[in-house]
């Protein structure tokens, strides 16, 4: 069994809490990203996660201004993450049930990677490749539905 640390993209472009919603933006493009790990300062503990649609949503939707507004204020504080040397299984089965495409990997508290469901699929057999494509259709069906 793949362990996430095997599958995971290592030093994943960041973000720290006192930056701004536009530099948090232009960090996304240059890496093509659409949800950025939020971490206290060189440690590299990991305080948050945010996403293109906390920036649209929570900031621009709400009157925010981008250039003012510091990264604390929308990003999600509640992780939801797995461990460097945990199961691949485990983190499909994470992302399932908590509707993500992407975990942040930590090890003693630190963010060390990031793991995309795109990744998990890649590296796993069928069996694996079947749940993970589930888990994104699932995810893609809720973030496409609007009441």
């Amino acid at each position: 069994m793949a362990t996430c640390r095997e599958v995971m993209t290592r030093e994943p472009a960041s973000s720290q809490p006192t930056d701004s919603l536009v530099r948090v933006a232009q960090v996304m493009k240059s890496h093509d990203v659409g949800a950025v790990p939020v971490v206290d300062g060189a440690s590299r503990k990991l305080v948050g996660m945010i996403t293109d649609r906390d920036i649209t949503v929570r900031a621009v939707a709400a009157g925010r201004d981008p250039t003012t507004t510091p990264v604390r204020d929308v990003m999600t504080s509640e992780i939801v993450y797995v461990g460097a040397d945990q199961d691949v299984d485990y983190a499909i089965e994470l992302m399932q049930q908590h509707e993500v495409r992407r975990l942040p990997v930590i090890e003693k508290g630190l963010l060390v990677g990031m793991v995309a469901l795109a990744d998990l699929a890649r590296r796993a057999d069928e069996q694996r490749q079947s749940a993970a494509l589930e888990a994104v259709s699932q995810v893609k069906q809720t973030e496409t539905d609007v009441p």
